[in-house]
């Protein structure tokens, strides 16, 4: 009962004070629906950063990692915050001074159409079929084990109950989407993220306790250390699905592509109100990130201690944990905060494919002429249709192995092919259009038939299996190679004029004097966050 009443009063806590702070907001045109009318402060934009990266196919899917391979796997963290440096002072300036809402966007301005509705159906296919599902599936497996949906509905059949989990929470987050803009969803995900930090750091501690026993959470963390100490290298055993040489290739340039082009997240920095505002919120971010091995990674490293030997999978390991350690009366407010984060991925999601398809499909090409009403009202129809999709189809994710494995090599597919041409595009000022258009096609096409094709044919033995060669060094040849393509084209068959970047932007985009300072102060950390767990 306390579980159920402490989850019912921190919802209709953060829904009542999220309708109170944005209730006057404008959301009938594009600029306030998709970027918040260009008015987000820096805590704002950190938390909502924070926040819609971090749901349950983090808090799930990353610990279910640790809980299989140990600490390595706190390279999707750490390395994180050197992707978030280089979006501060490098992209976001650009992609600011473009005055652009996505991607694709900035690939028309600098490329050609052709190119940014090749990126624009890619980023719309990929989150459709495989980011929206992911966080609805993970989120339904996290909120079944917390609350303990199984007895609580009296419903024993797995698949059922994890359906009606996707149903609930898929209306919710559609609701929230639709009638909410940017700026809605970036004031709950502060709210929600303030909660979810709050209750990842309490897992932790009552977790180490619950290892320690007697000797309470320093024996918990003694455990840890002494008993299996392998687990804890931050460079990673044998067989880790994080090899320490590729965080220099595949898991560099996944973490570069996610935090500096992907859509879903750098929307939020999209809606800055200054490039300063912009910078101090992504490099709050990195300095956040940093204490996410605590409750992303060391979580599902007590589990594999508490479980050993038990039938647990890797994607159940934390709904388990919490459940175990966690006192009735907290229970409900994790849950309610999990939630949220679920919602706010689930949003952001779908707010960023609502903006693909209405200003980079819509408007682009099936109707040029449409009003800014128009084409708002065309995002919350298309929000409505994907939501149903995802509802119907995320359960099916339950053959998968391991979610957050699985989910970093299906992104690899359009990650890198994208994240080539933007890089190209910003520094080689010679490179044709053609070349972007067709690098494109060719990462496609050797991603899918190494990574998707390759499986099938084998009967579902991966290339890395087969090969020894990781997936994520394959990531970085293949960037490699788009790269290549790009820089021959420019010098054989040069764009006949150099390209310029035109200021087209309503904001301050005077620098932060402090982002300097701070970004070395950033990666000294993970420089030291990597020497002292190195066993």
């Amino acid at each position: 009962m306390l579980t159920v009443v402490s989850f019912i009063l921190f919802t209709a806590f953060a829904a009542t004070l999220t309708w109170w702070l944005t209730r006057k907001d404008e959301r009938a045109s594009a600029d306030g629906f998709f970027l918040g009318g260009r008015s987000l402060t820096f805590p704002i934009i950190a938390g909502s950063l924070l926040l819609t990266n971090l749901s349950t196919e983090q808090m799930v899917g990353l610990n279910g990692s640790a809980f299989k391979n140990g600490f390595s796997v706190m390279a999707w963290e750490v390395v994180s915050v050197i992707a978030l440096v280089l979006m501060a002072t490098f992209f976001l300036p650009k992609f600011l001074r473009a005055g652009i809402t996505t991607v694709p966007q900035f690939l028309e301005q600098r490329y050609d159409k052709r190119t940014q509705t090749l990126a624009n159906s890619i980023f719309l296919a990929a989150y459709a079929l495989l980011l929206i599902p992911i966080i609805l599936y993970s989120g339904a497996k996290g909120l079944i084990n917390i609350m303990d949906l199984k007895t609580m509905t009296g419903i024993e059949n797995d698949y059922t109950i994890l359906q009606l989990a996707c149903v609930g929470i898929g209306i919710a987050g559609m609701i929230y989407s639709r009638f909410g803009g940017l700026r809605t969803l970036a004031v709950l995900d502060t709210i929600n993220g303030i909660g979810l930090l709050v209750g990842g750091f309490l897992i932790a501690w009552f977790a180490l306790g619950h290892l320690g026993g007697d000797a309470g959470v320093s024996g918990g963390w003694d455990t840890l250390r002494n008993t299996h100490p392998e687990r804890m290298d931050s460079t990673g055993e044998g067989g880790s699905e994080v090899p320490f040489a590729t965080l220099f290739t595949g898991v560099a340039l996944l973490n570069l592509f996610y935090w500096c082009t992907n859509q879903q997240i750098i929307q939020r920095t999209f809606g800055a109100s200054s490039l300063a505002e912009g910078q101090k919120g992504v490099l709050l971010t990195g300095a956040l990130k940093l204490l996410g091995p605590v409750y992303l990674v060391i979580p599902g490293i007590i589990a594999y201690h508490i479980f050993f030997g038990q039938d647990v999978g890797n994607d159940d390991a934390y709904g388990k944990l919490v459940k175990l350690v966690l006192p009735a009366h907290l229970t409900g407010f994790f849950a309610a905060v999990m939630v949220g984060a679920i919602l706010s991925s689930f949003n952001a999601a779908l707010n960023s494919t609502s903006a693909l398809f209405s200003i980079g499909l819509y408007k682009h090409k099936i109707n040029p002429g449409a009003s800014e009403a128009q084409t708002v009202k065309t995002a919350k129809l298309f929000v409505t249709v994907i939501a149903i999709a995802a509802i119907i189809g995320a359960p099916l994710l339950s053959k998968t192995g391991s979610l957050f494995s699985y989910l970093q090599t299906m992104n690899a597919i359009y990650f890198i092919p994208i994240f080539a041409v933007v890089v190209m595009g910003m520094l080689n000022k010679r490179v044709p259009s053609v070349s972007a258009f067709a690098s494109m096609v060719v990462g496609l096409v050797i991603l899918i038939s190494t990574l998707i094709a390759y499986p099938a044919i084998n009967g579902g033995e991966s290339f890395e299996t087969v090969t020894g060669f990781s997936n994520f060094h394959l990531m970085g040849i293949v960037f490699a190679l788009l790269i290549a393509i790009m820089v021959v084209a420019s010098k054989v068959a040069p764009r006949k004029k150099a390209w310029e970047m035109k200021t087209n932007t309503p904001i301050d985009m005077t620098p932060w004097k402090g982002a300097p300072l701070a970004s070395v102060v950033l990666i000294a950390l993970v420089l030291i966050l990597y020497v002292s767990f190195h066993q």
